[in-house]
This record gives structure tokens, sequence and C-alpha cells, in this order.
């Protein structure tokens, strides 16, 4: 099951697996972009039309599919906003948060419960590179990907500890060309990754084991030298760097 699955490296990744042969359960609020998208697929595809952002529609979906016994939840819905925290929109924001942390935090316990009863399945939640810093002029969406990769990294070493099959692994990429740009009101100064190739990379990194899965030799080495650098200098630097991609 992939959640924001009509666009992006959610409909990337849902072709993908369709090609290596898995059925699929896509989830997204876009009814004519999830139908396009199935007519595309060779495998059995089930959709449903959901706002993640509403809690009803979260426990919904799990409703809908909890007899699937599903082997691979994607946790991929999500999205940005742009601007000054004093000045952003607040409903905006917690509709964001809604998405970004809520709706992962419920599919991830929900799924996740069932896999350890069964001793396997695999979770793959989607954060950010935007996890690792912090993040001045768009500081919910950082926040709420630092969450999405701490909540990840934590269950991980519980998953360890109880030496269970289960799987989980966390995606943090660094900018992709997805609708992401439009909805957060931004422009990227970098070139951004191809969210096939990223799709793709991150699927194999999953089927191989991989636990956090950062695309691209540059976001790499950002984190890497990120240890080195105060959370106050990272501000500044991730200040500058968000003031460039104000449309």
């Amino acid at each position: 099951m992939i959640t924001g699955a009509s666009s992006g490296i959610g409909r990337e990744m849902a072709i993908y697996l369709g090609e290596l042969g898995y059925d699929l359960i896509l989830v997204a609020r876009q009814k004519d972009k999830l139908e396009e998208l199935q007519s595309e697929l060779k495998t059995k595809v089930k959709l449903i039309i959901a706002d993640l952002s509403l809690e009803q529609k979260v426990k919904e979906v799990y409703v809908l599919t909890k007899q699937e016994k599903i082997d691979l939840l994607i946790n991929n819905a999500g999205f940005g906003v742009f601007g000054v925290f004093d000045q952003t929109d607040l409903k905006e924001e917690l509709n964001m948060i809604d998405v970004n942390i809520k709706a992962v935090h419920m599919l991830t316990k929900f799924f996740l419960k069932d896999m350890e009863e069964r001793n396997h399945g695999t979770i793959l939640n989607v954060a950010s590179s935007a996890a690792f810093y912090p993040g001045p002029l768009m500081a919910s969406y950082y926040a709420s990907k630092s969450y999405v990769y701490r909540l990840s990294l934590a269950l991980q070493e519980e998953l360890r500890r109880k030496k269970s099959k289960v799987q989980l692994s966390v995606l943090c990429p660094g900018p992709i060309e997805t609708n992401f740009q439009k909805r957060a009101g931004v422009k990227f100064q970098v070139k951004p990754l191809s969210s096939f190739k990223v799709a793709r990379y991150t699927i194999d990194q999953m089927r191989k084991g991989k636990k956090v899965i950062i695309p691209g030799i540059s976001m790499k080495i950002a984190k890497f030298f990120s240890h080195f650098i105060s959370d106050t200098l990272l501000a500044k630097i991730a200040y500058h760097m968000q003031k460039k991609k104000e449309v």
C-alpha cells in the first residue's frame, strides 16, 4: 500500500513495484490521477480515495485494508508550508502536521502491530533530508519530517531488540522533481533529483534491508558534515538556503 500515490515518488514507486509483480493498494485524494495511474499498471490495483489529514479517514483506510495482509506499507503522503512562522497560515500548518505526522504515526502503528503478529512485512516511511536540520522559513515542515525520521529510528531499535523479522526503513531525500515545490510555494536553487531514479533507488535499497536511505551523494556528504556544525550555525545556513527558494 502506498499513500500519496497519485504523483511524484509515490507514483513512480507504484509503477516500479508493479513491474516487480506487486499487487497494489494506492491511496490519495485525487481520484482522476489514481485512475490514470491504475490504467498504466499491469498488476492488480485497488484504489482508495482519502484525505489523510482527517483522522477518521486514516482509520477507514486501515479498516478497508487490514484483511489484505499487506506485506509493504509506504507512508509517502505529505506536503510543506513555506514562510516565516508567525505569518504562515495556522490551519494549513495543522493540516500539514495531520498528514505528515499524525497519519504516518497512525498507519505505522496499525500495520506494524499486524506485521509483528505475522513476524513478516516491511514499512517504508518517507521523511526528508530536512529531518537532519532546523528549517527556518519552513520550520513546521522540517520539524514534521524530523518526527518521522526519529520515530522510524526508534522503531528500528525496538524491532531489533525483539529480533523481529519486520523491517522498517526511512527515506531521507533532498530536493526531488515533484509537485512538492508547487504546493509549498518554493523553487529549488539546486537541481532536484529525478523522482523516477529516487523511487527505484529507494525500492532497491529497501529490498536489500537498508534502514536509512539517502539518495544522491550530495545529501550523504551534507549529512556527514552536519555532525561537525552547531545547530545554531546550521539554522543560519538553512535560513539563507531557504530564502533563495522564495518564489
